[in-house]
């Protein structure tokens, strides 16, 4: 099994793990016509059938029950930190089956003239607070007050020695709510990762409802109608949040390094990266030259690639790839998305160009904490 364990460390390393997850996710989640083509060609809707999804939870604890017979592996999955996300990885896959299940169920009744599951002829349908709300409720803290009581009987609590300012853990990783920060703090500055890319992700959720404002599939699930709001949730939530938490938890280790799965926690690893920027990228291994004084002049091809990447990009994908959706945007809507979209792009974007080029920031100027 030596290979196997092989072949997995190597598909986790960072730049095959999210070629392969964002490939896979837009096909799985169209955006366009060519994607939405070759997702009923590939017959993908039957990821989210109840046979698929009994499939997939089998291979995944196969997966689980097969690593925990690697000491390395173990020693990850099972540490008293990690034991939640290991769960939360089932669940989210679970919840997010669920709710596709029930969209593409409901496209199909619609299509046969059929109500929806979530139909409710009122005042007839209607559920009552006492008995059926409280009474589900109470059963429910039953539950899981008898579930923490199990876990807390059955798992160490992971705490460790007072703190000690002279010895710092490694990794020092931050709760897994924050991991995805974490992880942005490695490509971008903290007022970067810490505020503006958080800020925006809020703004993005707050104008999905503004910017895809189709009256089908209002107050049920459906993906038909719904394909550009469901796309843009699940590749901030999947894609650009989930993802980082798994690899900051799993995949992170000393000296925050990356390592595979089956892979041994080496202390003494170190990669010997020399991450530069873009300015000298090309005055001092393209042009020969060394850094202008001058901060505009240094700064000024990050700056061109930057006013290129938000001012020429829109247009062009509204001219060709994005034809369609701008048409049926308009201008002002179809802007708001577009800039949300670019933004949300620099994150991989950067991820790629550091993973490929040790790429450290395009526009660098730290004469006044602005790097990006």
């Amino acid at each position: 099994m030596e290979g196997f364990k092989n072949l997995i460390n190597t598909i986790a390393s960072p730049t095959i793990l999210f070629t392969a997850t964002m490939v896979l996710f837009f096909f799985i989640f169209p955006l366009n016509d060519w994607f939405d083509k070759w997702n009923r060609r590939l017959k993908l809707h039957l990821l989210w059938t109840k046979k698929a999804m009994i499939i997939a939870a089998l291979l995944m604890a196969g997966f689980f029950l097969f690593g925990l017979s690697d000491p390395d592996f173990r020693s990850i999955v099972l540490k008293p930190d990690n034991v939640p996300i290991s769960g939360l990885i089932f669940l989210v896959y679970f919840f997010t089956w669920l709710s596709m299940h029930q969209a593409y169920q409901n496209d199909e009744r619609l299509e046969n003239g059929e109500k929806v599951d979530e139909h409710y002829d009122a005042p007839n349908d209607k559920a009552l607070v006492w008995p059926d709300l409280v009474y589900v409720e109470f059963i429910a803290l039953i539950l899981c007050s008898a579930f923490l009581l199990v876990w807390s009987i059955g798992l160490q609590a992971p705490i460790e020695e007072p703190a000690n300012p002279t010895e710092s853990p490694n990794p020092a990783k931050a709760p897994w709510y924050f991991l995805g920060l974490q992880e942005m703090l490695v490509y971008f500055d903290p007022w970067m990762a810490g505020v503006v890319l958080p800020s925006l992700i809020i703004i993005g959720l707050i104008a999905i409802p503004y910017i895809d404002r189709d009256p089908g599939g209002s107050g049920y699930y459906s993906y038909k109608n719904r394909k550009l709001s469901i796309a843009l949730f699940m590749f901030g939530w999947l894609v650009l949040w989930d993802m980082l938490i798994i690899v900051g938890t799993f995949l992170r280790g000393p000296n925050w390094n990356f390592f595979g799965p089956f892979e041994y926690w080496d202390i003494h690893k170190l990669e010997a990266l020399t991450n530069i920027n873009f300015s000298e990228y090309i005055y001092v291994k393209w042009f020969n030259t060394g850094m202008p004084n001058n901060i505009l002049i240094r700064e000024i091809w990050g700056i061109l690639v930057l006013l290129g990447y938000f001012l020429i990009l829109p247009p062009l994908l509204a001219k060709t790839w994005m034809k369609d959706l701008f048409a049926r945007l308009g201008s002002f809507r179809y802007s708001v998305f577009i800039v949300l979209i670019l933004i949300a792009l620099t994150l991989p974007i950067k991820m790629y160009l550091r993973w490929m080029f040790n790429l450290k920031y395009i526009i660098a100027i730290p004469e006044y904490f602005f790097n990006f």
